[in-house]
């Protein structure tokens, strides 16, 4: 392996021959010799039989992605591809699943991992250089990982050759995530995105064990959003960082991290649908829409939001637009079971949002006319929902037909999260309809009778959400 580069500008610009005899002795034997299969371990294998199913006498790489550059010699925290995460159960960087076809078998492969090993203790590597161990902390040994995920394990630096000198067999690989193993293999783009979609696909329906992991992935959320209103006081002496840091300490004490970047919208930031500042006043008398999800150690996320009066209560003119959104919400969820199409929550509870909208008299015509034309977009600018799991917006490459085109079934799960905001230069709307935004979002599994609400743990219900806040802010 080659010496890393020296940083620039380094206090010590070289290691002296007597520095490196001794930093390459005196250091403990820490290989864990008795690790039991990681729980995912049997259901990435299932996965990867249904994979392999899909591609007969295909050789399929997937990688786990690298660190990217955040700035300097500084990276962004490694966060790996999803598709990886779901066939192996792995979470490390610089990695890469290979399905190899299996001689004589037109319909079977052979998986192994790709893993950067431990750095050996017999060079300057394990401390010389920003992506070391000693830097960066201990990595598994190759005999560790196929200990964990129940597959044989190779030096992932050996990859691009090793690809490259293999027998010349179909071969696809999910483009984006490692330029040297993109390299290295002789594929097509379509074909790939192809690979890419099956895997967006394969995540449709959830196991057992999936479901397990969002249920504790909602249940740190919903602390989450009790510690929020716990300190909503110190937020209002503050600003919306407040709220921000206070679901990230729950995030962080209990998951991985956030799922995603939170939305803490006080005030008119709350008509923002991605606002991420999070820099911003939080008013008693306005509204703070709070958008937030723990993710798991196994990286499994939730989707919550709940629109909470800062004071307290809710105005009379919050209240009559907060109740339109919990009563389209209302629609949506009950539309949810197996055999509905996908859109049918979203039809529901856009429609009963048009008519609401021509009720107030902000939208004119037929309100049947107007949810046919999406004319209550200009109000409700999004989607119903999504799909939900390893990524917030779980499932975004499958096939049309398997998700917006298709059919709900059991163990799916997804959001429902209508909302209506009205922006504050907006001169369609009377005066004090401006700068109010409300979105209520909950997490829905398709059962076989029907749906369950994983976040009912929140109050959803105007008034519940109310005695809620005020039983937190007041000690009871």
């Amino acid at each position: 392996m080659a010496k890393p580069k020296a940083r620039k500008n380094a206090l010590y610009p070289e290691v002296s021959g007597e520095l490196s005899a001794l930093m390459r002795t005196g250091w403990a034997d820490t290989e864990q010799r008795d690790l039991r299969p990681a729980e995912q371990a049997p259901h990435a294998a299932r996965r990867r039989a249904a994979l392999s199913a899909l591609f007969p006498g295909e050789r399929l790489v997937i990688p786990s992605g690298k660190l990217k550059l955040r700035s300097n010699d500084d990276h962004y925290p490694f966060r790996p591809y999803s598709a990886y995460v779901h066939m192996t159960g792995d979470r490390a960087r610089d990695c890469a699943l290979v399905l190899e076809p299996r001689a004589g078998d037109e319909h079977g492969h052979d998986a192994h991992l790709y893993q950067l090993p431990r750095d050996s203790r017999d060079s300057d590597e394990f401390w010389t250089g920003m992506t070391a161990e000693l830097w960066m902390g201990r990595r598994r040994s190759l005999a560790e990982a196929e200990l964990l995920y129940g597959l044989p394990c190779r030096d992932v630096r050996d990859a691009p050759a090793e690809l490259a000198a293999a027998p010349a067999v179909p071969t696809r690989i999910v483009r984006g995530h490692d330029p040297d193993l993109e390299a290295a293999v002789t594929t097509d783009e379509e074909r790939d995105a192809e690979l890419e979609e099956a895997l967006s696909g394969l995540r449709l329906v959830k196991d057992d064990w999936e479901i397990g992991e969002l249920r504790k992935a909602v249940d740190s959320t919903v602390r989450g959003f009790t510690d929020v209103v716990r300190e909503l006081s110190t937020a209002v002496a503050t600003s919306e960082r407040w709220i921000e840091g206070t679901f990230f300490r729950r995030a962080r004490l209990e998951g991985n991290h956030v799922g995603y970047g939170s939305i803490c919208a006080a005030g008119e930031h709350a008509t923002i649908m991605h606002w991420q500042e999070n820099d911003g006043p939080v008013r008693p008398g306005e509204l703070l829409l709070l958008d937030a999800g723990v993710e798991t150690h196994t990286l499994y996320t939730a989707d919550v939001t709940r629109t909470l009066p800062i004071g307290g209560t809710f105005s009379p003119l919050q209240r009559k637009i907060y109740d339109a959104v919990y009563e389209a919400q209302e629609a949506g969820i009950a539309a949810v079971k197996p055999g509905a199409a996908y859109r049918d929550f979203h039809d529901a509870a856009q429609r009963h949002l048009a008519h609401k909208l021509v009720e107030w008299g902000l939208l004119d015509g037929d309100p049947e006319r107007v949810f046919e034309l999406a004319l209550q977009r200009r109000f409700t600018m999004a989607g119903t929902g999504h799909m939900l799991g390893l990524d917030v917006h779980d499932c975004a490459r499958a096939r049309t037909e398997e998700y917006v085109g298709g059919v709900l079934e059991e163990g799916m799960v997804l959001t429902v999260e209508p909302g209506l905001y009205f922006q504050p230069d907006d001169l369609t709307v009377p005066e004090e309809y401006r700068g109010i935004g409300v979105r209520i979002e909950d997490d829905i599994l398709v059962t076989a009778d029907g749906n369950e609400n994983l976040s009912a743990g929140l109050p959803r219900e105007a008034s519940a959400v109310e005695a809620w806040m005020s039983g937190l802010t007041h000690g009871r």
